[in-house]
């Protein structure tokens, strides 16, 4: 029997999650999965702006927020199949996967490997390549720090690089609640997750396999997962939808709510109440 509200609790794949399920129980289903190193709450507008029309799901990926680590050594391929395990677990049958950074590698993990599993894909600010070496020596010096400086210090150094300009000023609120979600991931978390990033494979090969709608979203100042990754994306998956969001760094899910969410619903309704062929789905977003 399904249970719905906030903080909930499963054990998936052998440990405690933790996640929130609202909306009505026989709407078509969507799952959000968030970006590293913060947790579900970073989904609470979305939730908010769809839970009277769908199903609306946001989990914390294990080793964030509340949801155990486990025992084994993360990676992006574990990610995505404890996202199967929570999928089975709650009984739904071919949700929706909205993923932001991180989240969009799982997404694209999962949906790369068992597509007949999903009827739909939203990426907002990611990309489909592994990271260069050069990526991968910078996760490795962060772990470093961590480790010696703390994580005050690396909460404080990423932050500058995950909101636009302007959001230093205009989301207070939302720089500080996501402050608070790094500062509260421990130590572990963080260094395994680091570890699990810069050892992931790309998927860009596989993105001409989706045949899944695809809405793409980006933060115009976006300075990790920049507008011409996403643009490479678009060009790969056919049919799918590109949004450039204004006013907005890598969290723009955050700094633009109201148009983030004006996008996820006019997709959703268009894709879930009238099933079209994915050609034809470039007019819908624009």
């Amino acid at each position: 029997m399904r249970i719905t509200g906030k903080n909930l609790k499963l054990i998936v794949n052998g440990l405690t999650v933790s996640y929130n399920d609202e909306g009505p129980i026989n709407a078509p289903a969507i799952i959000f999965i968030h970006g590293f190193p913060f947790n579900k709450s970073m989904w609470n507008h979305q939730l908010e702006a769809l839970q009277e029309q769908y199903r609306v799901i946001a989990y914390d990926v294990r080793g964030h927020g509340n949801s155990e680590a486990g025992d084994e050594n993360f990676s992006i391929d574990l990610f995505s199949h404890d996202l199967l395990f929570l999928i089975d677990a709650l009984d739904i049958e071919k949700p929706i996967l909205c993923g932001l950074s991180m989240g969009g590698y799982i997404a694209l993990n999962a949906i790369g490997k068992f597509p007949e599993h999903f009827s739909g894909l939203v990426l907002s600010d990611t990309q489909c390549i592994a990271d260069t070496p050069e990526t991968r020596e910078k996760r490795m010096k962060a772990i470093e720090s961590i480790n010696t400086n703390g994580v005050e210090k690396y909460a404080e150094e990423s932050i500058k690089n995950l909101f636009a300009v302007q959001s230093f000023s205009s989301k207070k609120e939302e720089i500080s609640a996501i402050r608070k979600m790094i500062v509260e991931t421990s130590i572990q978390s963080l260094s395994y997750t680091l570890f699990a990033l810069s050892e992931r494979k790309g998927t860009c090969s596989k993105l001409q396999d989706i045949k899944a709608p695809v809405l793409i979203m980006v933060g115009k100042e976006d300075k990790i997962t920049p507008p011409a990754a996403a643009k490479m994306m678009h060009e790969k998956i056919q049919g799918s939808l590109l949004k450039i969001m204004e006013h907005s760094g890598h969290l723009s899910n955050l700094e633009n709510p109201s148009e983030f969410n004006h996008q996820l619903l006019r997709f959703m309704s268009q894709f879930v109440k009238n099933p079209i062929h994915v050609k034809h789905l470039k007019e819908l977003v624009m």
